[in-house]
């Protein structure tokens, strides 16, 4: 069995560290914050600064492969986000009737949850696990090299103690000091592809009235503007995100983070005042979040491996714009990836690096092509410029066939050219666009002036 230190206490950090822990390995996870997220959601959510998280308060809809990991690695787990009040959508729910089951239908299945009830249940299982050790308040500050072609991690440095272990995952996100240790150590530089989002968030937290209507009706969570988009993010315990994104450059981004400002800006989107409409509380305060970027931090290069002994996870691998929600999946399948080859990864990573390069570059590589299109087109207030995409996104609304399709790319089950490069879902679509022979994609958000017109002077 291995002895694994597990750098970082986020969901990447939590998950790979249970995942071992539960298949013998010894595991030590160092967390520099003294507090874990417990059994008090609200106030953890809420009241809980965490500047090193700033997306914790941010909305989150956990895709697929959050659900798909959790069921078979730690279903304890996943029965527990349940009961803390997390609820599942399923994809055909749009629909009055879900069409006929193929296979991998289960899978499509978003967890409507805040994060922190994901950190609640991972953060009480890996507090049972018995082969996991957890050292909250304990910041590590550098890690231990034995000298070789190329050199070998042997450990970390947490204080004036050396922990050893056979491997190190760095899990400690998207400001993770490693590749500085590995700059100083002499070793070869990591491989960073990084791109700047040019993506503003503002979002604020409200929760349903128990004595008051619960349910907007078969409304979409989504509307948009040319230069914004307007989202609902219902989530736990009758907890719900109204979120509004638009370019960094906006001159009227400052105005949003007045409550009122906002929300007379959100009712401005039938999505978000379809759930405005039923009177909510307001919980939180505007929260903003910007200056964000996509990027890939890879630990080898053409020459193999920069050391042996350590890997890296979650943020501190891939980090991408929200937008898309890939985050937490995307950590929760490295971490079981890892658990399950751990031996093998201590003793070589090169296959473990193939494996993210094979795995998941796919997706990081979508979202900054995504982001790139939809930054110029928010900065210029321009219509989409991709018809074939507003067509199949306004078909999916209507059809089953193309729903799939699109729920399929969006839970990271398919790749879009392989769900939509089917002769079926292309049949389907061309039957819709002969329904709809005027079909032009259009904006069901306010104009700029109306915009504007709520924007005090």
């Amino acid at each position: 069995m291995a002895r694994v230190a597990v750098i970082g206490g986020g969901i990447g950090g939590l998950g790979t560290a249970l995942m071992l822990g539960r298949r013998g390995h010894r595991v030590t996870l160092f967390e520099q914050d003294a507090r874990g997220a417990g059994e008090d959601l609200d106030r953890d959510f809420f009241h809980w600064d965490r500047p090193r998280v700033p997306q914790s308060v941010q909305p989150h809809s956990l895709l697929a492969p959050v659900r798909t990991v959790l069921r078979a690695e730690a279903p304890d787990v996943y029965t527990d986000l349940l009961a803390r009040g997390a609820r599942e959508y399923h994809e055909f729910d749009w629909f009055d009737e879900h069409p006929p089951h193929r296979a991998g239908d289960e899978d499509l299945v978003t967890l409507r949850t805040r994060r922190i009830v994901l950190e609640a249940a991972l953060t009480a299982a890996v507090r049972r696990e018995p082969t996991v050790e957890v050292r909250r308040g304990c910041r590590v500050r550098a890690l231990t090299f034995r000298e070789g072609r190329p050199p070998r991690v042997t450990g970390v440095q947490v204080g004036s103690e050396t922990h050893q272990a056979d491997l190190v995952v760095d899990a400690s996100g998207r400001r993770s000091p490693v590749p500085a240790w590995l700059n100083a150590a002499g070793c070869r530089p990591p491989v960073v592809d990084s791109h700047r989002i040019g993506i503003a968030y503002v979002c604020r937290w409200y929760r349903l009235r128990a004595d008051g209507p619960r349910d907007p009706g078969r409304v979409k969570t989504g509307s948009a503007a040319p230069f914004a988009l307007a989202g609902v993010f219902p989530s736990d315990n009758g907890i719900f995100a109204v979120s509004l994104v638009l370019s960094t450059g906006d001159p009227t981004r400052g105005a949003l983070t007045d409550p009122a400002v906002f929300e007379a800006v959100a009712r401005r989107f039938p999505a978000t005042a379809a759930w405005l409409g039923l009177a909510p509380e307001p919980r939180s305060a505007v929260l903003a979040m910007a200056g964000l970027d996509n990027r890939w931090t890879a630990l080898a290069d053409d020459d193999g491996p920069l050391v042996t002994g350590l890997v890296n996870a979650g943020d501190s691998l891939i980090h991408t714009n929200p937008t898309f929600g890939h985050g937490a999946a995307l950590c929760l399948l490295a971490a079981q990836h890892l658990a399950g080859q751990v031996d093998q990864i201590a003793a070589d990573p090169m296959g473990y690096h193939m494996w993210t390069t094979k795995a998941l570059r796919p997706w990081f590589d979508a979202q900054v092509k995504a982001d790139r299109a939809d930054g110029q087109r928010l900065a210029e207030g321009a219509p989409p410029a991709d018809r074939r995409a507003a067509v199949r996104a306004a078909c999916a609304f209507d059809d089953p066939v193309v729903m799939r399709a699109r729920a399929q790319v969006r839970h990271l089950l398919r790749s879009a050219e392989e769900a939509y490069g089917t002769d079926e879902v292309d049949q389907h679509i061309t039957a819709w666009l002969a329904a709809h022979p005027d079909f032009t994609p259009k904006h069901d958000g306010p104009t700029r002036d109306q915009w504007e017109a709520v924007i005090p002077s």
